[in-house]
């Protein structure tokens, strides 16, 4: 006999499948047009399931941007993490970025789909920013150990705005995203991003 402990480690959650379901939707149509009854079918269960757990569909958007964030902020440390001492900071941003471009829904939702809804998405996107921003800068501190508190808060925030701009181009798909192709994409931003780093780069 299975309990519902050991269920619960390998099936997502019905809130989970919430989520999931919504941010599928969010990311394709504007959120102000979809529905809890859009996101209940979506999910394959009905309205009243969905308000058990959430009690708008705003609260699902939000805590799907926050499981999003948390998840970027953590991608982050991790490669902060295996990132060797004072070697370039490129290819940890592009594997970021390809990342971001594997949870394309959600960074949609993120980044995109999600301004403007609601005072708390926008608190919790600069929250996120915030967090994002102090992982950047870690980063930059191992990449470049001699680099003064005041340069790397700077360069992190032109990796920021870097990564939040490739970001847009990528689940839009915009004419940049689509001339040069994924791959040189994603291999061009890293390359900006080492010159940001170290502009001793681009001398």
């Amino acid at each position: 006999m299975t309990t519902s402990g050991t269920r619960a480690a390998h099936r997502p959650s019905r809130k989970q499948w919430v989520i999931e379901a919504a941010t599928e939707l969010f990311a394709t149509q504007p959120p102000d047009e979809v529905t809890v009854a859009d996101i209940a079918a979506r999910a394959e269960m009905t309205s009243a399931a969905v308000y058990y757990h959430f009690s708008s569909k705003d609260q699902v958007l939000v805590e799907g941007m926050r499981v999003f964030a948390t998840a970027m902020c953590a991608q982050v440390e991790e490669l902060t993490e295996a990132h060797k001492a004072g070697s370039d900071i490129g290819p940890a941003i592009t594997a970021l970025v390809a990342w971001l471009g594997e949870h394309r829904s959600a960074a949609t939702v993120f980044f995109v789909s999600s301004a403007g809804m609601s005072q708390e998405a926008e608190a919790l996107r600069q929250e996120s920013r915030s967090e994002l921003l102090g992982g950047l800068v870690r980063l930059i501190h191992k990449a470049r150990a001699s680099v003064s508190d005041a340069e790397a808060a700077v360069i992190g925030l032109g990796l920021l705005a870097l990564l939040e701009t490739a970001a847009n181009s990528q689940v839009r798909g915009d004419d940049v995203y689509r001339s040069l192709g994924h791959r040189s994409f994603v291999r061009e931003v890293g390359d900006l991003a080492e010159r940001i780093a170290d502009p001793a780069v681009a001398g």
